[in-house]
């Protein structure tokens, strides 16, 4: 391969180690290595490395970077930088655990690299050793390769086979268990661990899931074999969209519907989860009255009844051309990672209070804001919004709120002048009076970090219970 005037690039040749050790490797791959002007292992913590003496290897930047992008870029860029200085008759070889093509993240960005001409080698993989001792043909079985630090992505809506790889750390494998749902968990009672196949510790261990993470010590030579996956999360979320579907066309209520006709059940479904959270609440407090059982299914349930909301809108939205659900959730997945910073990138956050500052800056570069009040609903509870506009004026210098007491004597004053009941009105200073009063009450509950929306829900759901009590009280007996 030629660079941009002709010249040719310089060259990195990449072969493979193999899945085990040195009687594994290829012939080529020996000769390579043994021939090359400079020679550089991935790393020397794999079990043909010491075929070949003490050869120069990355170790170094995994010690020393943050993130393992950084470590394979790091790794690049030196390459780079050594096939372009030269390195003799033999050129510069690099040599991976495994097969280059498989699982390998640095050979897929050397030959993205436009600096150099990588030419690869193939080699014995993993792969081939997990077939043959699980006694499977991956191409009739339908076998999926995933990577095991990204299995809840990667095996969303898989049915299974799978063969997991990169399963290194004892953290990858409790994630990898976690992040199934429990029911999956008796469908697919057992699984396999494969650890350092080809070596003479080699183990392959059928396990239930509960002992994934506690059956082998893994390391890069540990993978798991999936035999089957339940349903998921995904394929009964496909099932939902198919239903809301299948609604519009068939039944009369629903074919009429419009966003707009939804929104008051929007609205009711969204209160009613907040109840059905408020009754937990309840349970977990130890309130005598309430089950916690009971209020898990109904929060289960009011959630999927505010889910069924989102899936309609987006339908409408499909059949109109404008947008499909797999956009919403798109949208809303590169919108959190854009958001955060401090997770998928690297800006320091280590408090609550800086995740939302920061939220707020990107949020505003985001949408061209020019005033923190852009972009809050005016549609929500009065109270609601008050807050919400007290907490923004935190952020706003000289936007400073009078004080409780000082809004309390004011609104007191103005409701004293207020004409008795039938006389003319004087005005509505006593209404502003009030509502400035009302909104003092909720930049109050700002200070004392308590949500005012809660505060008086919860106080209305007390006199609630005492005019109960009352009426019971009141009522005539039975006998009488």
């Amino acid at each position: 391969m030629d660079g941009p005037c002709g010249t040719p690039l310089p060259a990195v040749s990449v072969v493979g180690l193999g899945p085990a050790g040195p009687e594994l490797l290829t012939a080529s791959a020996r000769a390579a290595i043994e021939g090359a002007g400079a020679c550089y292992l991935r790393t020397g913590r794999h079990p043909a490395a010491a075929a070949f003496g003490a050869l120069p290897t990355f170790d170094h930047h995994y010690e020393e970077a943050e993130t393992f992008e950084e470590v394979y870029a790091r790794i690049v860029d030196d390459l780079v930088a050594a096939a372009e200085a030269g390195a003799g008759a033999g050129g510069v070889v690099y040599a991976v655990p495994g097969s280059p093509l498989v699982a390998e993240r640095t050979v897929e960005l050397l030959r993205a690299d436009p600096r150099v001409a990588v030419t690869v080698t193939p080699a014995l993989s993993f792969c081939d050793l997990a077939w043959a001792r699980l006694g499977v043909d991956p191409l009739s079985a339908g076998v999926r390769l995933v990577d095991g630090t990204r299995f809840a992505e990667e095996a969303a809506g898989e049915r299974g086979p799978l063969l997991v790889a990169q399963c290194w750390s004892q953290e990858v494998l409790s994630a990898i268990k976690l992040s199934l749902d429990t029911d999956l968990l008796d469908e697919v009672p057992q699984v396999t661990l494969l650890h350092h196949l080809g070596l003479d510790d080699e183990r392959v261990v059928t396990v239930g899931w509960d002992e994934l993470d506690r059956a082998v010590v893994p390391d890069h030579l540990t993978s798991v074999w999936v035999p089957r996956l339940g349903a998921g999360v995904a394929a009964e979320l496909v099932a939902l969209d198919s239903l809301v579907r299948r609604l519009r066309q068939d039944c009369p209520w629903d074919r009429q519907q419009t966003h707009a006709s939804l929104t008051r059940h929007l609205l009711e479904e969204a209160y009613e989860v907040i109840d059905a959270v408020d009754e937990l609440t309840r349970a977990e407090a130890g309130d005598p009255g309430s089950d916690e059982g009971e209020a898990v299914d109904h929060l289960e349930e009011e959630l999927g009844d505010l889910l069924f909301q989102v899936y309609f809108h987006a339908c409408l939205a499909a059949e109109e051309g404008r947008f499909t659900l797999a956009e919403v959730a798109r949208g809303v997945h590169d919108k959190l990672v854009a958001r955060h910073p401090h997770v998928f990138g690297d800006v320091v956050a280590e408090d609550p209070g800086t995740v939302v500052a920061n939220w707020e800056e990107i949020k505003k570069a985001e949408k061209g804001r020019r005033s923190v009040t852009d972009g809050i609903p005016s549609a929500l509870p009065a109270l609601a919004l008050s807050a919400k506009l007290a907490r923004k004026a935190g952020s706003v210098p000289g936007a400073a709120l009078p004080g409780f007491a000082e809004q309390r004597r004011r609104a007191a004053a103005a409701l004293e002048a207020l004409p008795a009941p039938g006389e003319p009105a004087a005005g509505d200073d006593g209404a502003r009076r009030l509502g400035e009063l009302l909104f003092s009450v909720a930049d109050l509950g700002r200070q004392l970090d308590v949500d005012p929306e809660d505060a008086l829900r919860a106080e209305a759901r007390r006199f609630a219970d005492l005019l109960r009590r009352a009426e019971q009280r009141d009522a005539p007996s039975a006998g009488s």
